[in-house]
């Protein structure tokens, strides 16, 4: 089944190879074929045969580990500077955030929504012109703020985070309905929130 080419970054053939992109690129440490596979959402194949063409390219390089696969950036490709640059603007926002978010108590649940988010999602509109934040918990807010301005700098784009306690979070209001009931992109805690 083809897939179509990524919303975010519409350069990517499809929104596969972005996400299998991403996550070899952007991550620091060697990986295996499977849990790139697996972390990309991809059926192991569809990796296999991805990553076939990177390895071509001069993108990836590979060390085998016994029988398995390690995969990682080659850092000499003058293509892996700029396809990091293009990665980390495009699809991020998410890694980045949950790096970040992971040092900081008091997050139980913090997803992406808005624009962004709805593009991550599939569905069609103009190019977002900022990323929102939802953290739910109660950590030290001036932590979360200055994540957010960390990850804006590499991304280049403004990140704008709400923070409400469990409590506020289960109020009715206009706003709230309007982001439970619109595409979510899970950074901590998964798809829990009411």
């Amino acid at each position: 089944m083809r897939t179509t080419a990524p919303l975010l970054a519409p350069i990517f053939r499809s929104d596969g190879q972005a996400r299998l992109l991403s996550a070899v690129i952007l991550g620091d440490e060697e990986i295996s074929l499977t849990d790139l596979a697996s972390r990309a959402d991809l059926a192991y194949p569809t990796a296999h045969r991805e990553v076939a063409r990177l390895l071509d390219a001069g993108i990836l390089v590979e060390r085998l580990v016994g029988r398995t696969r390690m995969l990682r950036a080659n850092d000499s490709s003058p293509l892996v500077p700029p396809l990091r640059e293009i990665l980390l603007i495009a699809t991020g926002p998410v890694a980045l955030l949950a790096e970040e978010f992971s040092h900081i108590g008091g997050i139980e649940t913090a997803f992406l929504y808005g624009s962004f988010a709805a593009r991550m999602r599939g569905i069609e509109g103009a190019a977002p012109n900022d990323i929102d934040v939802m953290v739910i918990g109660t950590p030290v807010p001036d932590a979360v703020y200055s994540a957010c301005d960390r990850v804006e700098e590499l991304v280049h784009r403004p990140v704008n985070a709400t923070i409400l306690t469990p409590e506020e979070s289960r109020a009715d209001s206009g706003f709230l309905h309007q982001v439970r009931n619109s595409p979510r992109v899970p950074i901590i805690g998964g798809e829990r929130w009411p």
